[in-house]
């Protein structure tokens, strides 16, 4: 007997009303995308159709991540038009990819229809050429052309991320005609902060925040509310840029302007806090050698060939540093507490370098750190290095000397301790900084070099000073 007439609840009720999406930690349960599956399994496109009504963007991106790769595809073909496109924005890239590449070009080209222009560029921009252009042409004359300009626009530039859809009006204007204008358009932007005033030719103005609008009498002009010194964004400027100037004026919302000062788009507050979790995220990626694109759900393939360059880099390096050994076999032959000891003047050499590295990186990502402060900064870095050098010299000494019962030898490595955290803070810092000035990435490149740097001085300050403490040949 079917399970509706039964009396039991119909999928979409036991999911949303039965079954909460998520548990006490905020993860989805497993008994939720179970009982999507069955659905999809089942063809109730009714339940599904219910279901995703229900789910915010972001709720039913992490749902179809959790669902087989066979039920995603079905999932967006089930509910037809209720399916949120945003919500392939908020998958990983390959799963996105996967399934744009399977559904059919007219409906990804409806799917797209009802995005606003910044979640549009977003999902079609991971596409290659052919694929954008077979759903650009599903689309309107007009909306197509928005969005190929937009997408001509540089990869991570403001183009790329701002929304075409804003209010502009002209300078002479008051706040009556301003508000009736909004009243009476149709196709107002989902949410806005500010609106525009543009001259005859669409060059910008000034804009008006809807406080200050709503606040003036309607016969007031909006010239005299415009702020014309108003933040503003060219097309071109990078997005990380962008990104660092609504943090530091706090703003939420800005207007994009071409080359030719005209108004053709605006960047929110949301598109912002996307960008600062990208490059954040890029930039956590890069300091462990992995690339910014690797998402969870690539495959094994994919994944060992995007690390196997950077672990031939660091191959490549380990054998530099091990040269330095290669230089002091005769001594290690004659005293085997040198080898054992070694790594451990090179790993905390590395750790504090790493310490140092990581807080450089950031310094200079979000321009902490410049040449007004460098020279304080690397000061203070050495002076850090010193004192926990001398810290760890007694403890890493007398621990030496506990173990192999060799005065001398607590001696030996408390010096190279020394050297080395002075050594390893000066690479974190002054490496980063080297790599910024050459227009390199310094989350990208630095953990490499600093790392060699380390492992160089530790081993050549370790077995140096022991070769002439102990008179080693």
């Amino acid at each position: 007997m079917d399970e509706h007439m039964d009396g039991a609840p119909s999928a979409a009720d036991s999911v949303l009303d039965h079954v909460p999406m998520r548990n006490e930690d905020g993860e989805i349960r497993h008994e939720f995308v179970e009982e999507i599956a069955h659905a999809i399994e089942a063809g109730d496109s009714a339940a599904l159709r219910a279901c995703v009504a229900e789910l915010h963007e972001a709720d039913l991106g992490d749902l179809i991540g959790a669902l087989a790769p066979d039920d995603r595809v079905r999932l967006v073909e089930l509910t037809g038009r209720d399916f949120d496109f945003s919500a392939l924005n908020e998958v990983d890239e390959a799963v996105r990819e996967e399934i744009l590449e399977e559904l059919p070009p007219e409906t990804v080209a409806e799917g797209v229809r009802e995005l606003e222009s910044d979640d549009a560029v977003e999902l079609l921009e991971t596409l290659d050429e052919d694929e954008q252009e077979e759903i650009l042409e599903k689309l309107p004359l007009q909306e197509r052309v928005a969005l190929e300009r937009s997408l001509l626009y540089p990869e991570n530039s403001a183009g790329r991320r701002m929304q075409t859809e804003f209010i502009a009006v002209p300078q002479d204007f008051t706040v009556g005609q301003a508000i009736d204008y909004m009243r009476e358009t149709p196709d107002l932007p989902d949410r806005f902060y500010e609106i525009y005033v543009v001259d005859k030719d669409q060059h910008w103005q000034g804009a008006v925040s809807l406080d200050v609008l709503l606040r003036a009498r309607r016969p007031v002009p909006l010239t005299e509310l415009t702020d014309e010194d108003r933040r503003r964004v060219s097309v071109l400027e990078d997005q990380e840029e962008v990104a660092r100037m609504f943090g530091k004026y706090n703003l939420v919302a800005a207007p994009v302007l071409d080359t030719q000062d005209r108004l053709v788009g605006v960047i929110t507050v949301d598109d912002v806090v996307d960008v600062i979790e990208e490059e954040a995220d890029e930039d956590l990626k890069a300091l462990g050698g992995v690339t910014s694109d690797e998402e969870l759900s690539d495959t094994v393939f994919t994944i060992a060939r995007a690390r196997f360059n950077w672990l031939l880099v660091n191959l490549a390096t380990a054998f530099l540093a091990s040269s330095v050994l290669g230089l002091f076999e005769g001594q290690l032959e004659k005293m085997v507490a040198l080898a054992v000891l070694a790594p451990i003047v090179a790993s905390q050499g590395g750790n504090a370098a790493t310490q140092t590295m990581t807080v450089a990186v950031r310094a200079l990502a979000t321009r902490e750190l410049g040449s007004s402060n460098a020279w304080r900064v690397v000061m203070r870095e050495g002076l850090v290095g010193l004192v926990n050098g001398l810290a760890f010299a007694v403890i890493t000494g007398i621990a030496a000397v506990a173990w192999f019962k060799i005065p001398g030898l607590g001696i030996v490595i408390g010096l190279a301790i020394i050297c080395n955290l002075v050594a390893g803070a000066l690479g974190g810092i002054l490496i980063p900084m080297a790599l910024e000035r050459v227009r390199a990435d310094p989350a990208v490149a630095s953990g490499t070099f600093v790392t060699t740097v380390t492992d160089v001085v530790g081993f050549f300050s370790f077995l140096g000073i022991a070769t002439l403490w102990f008179g080693l040949k």
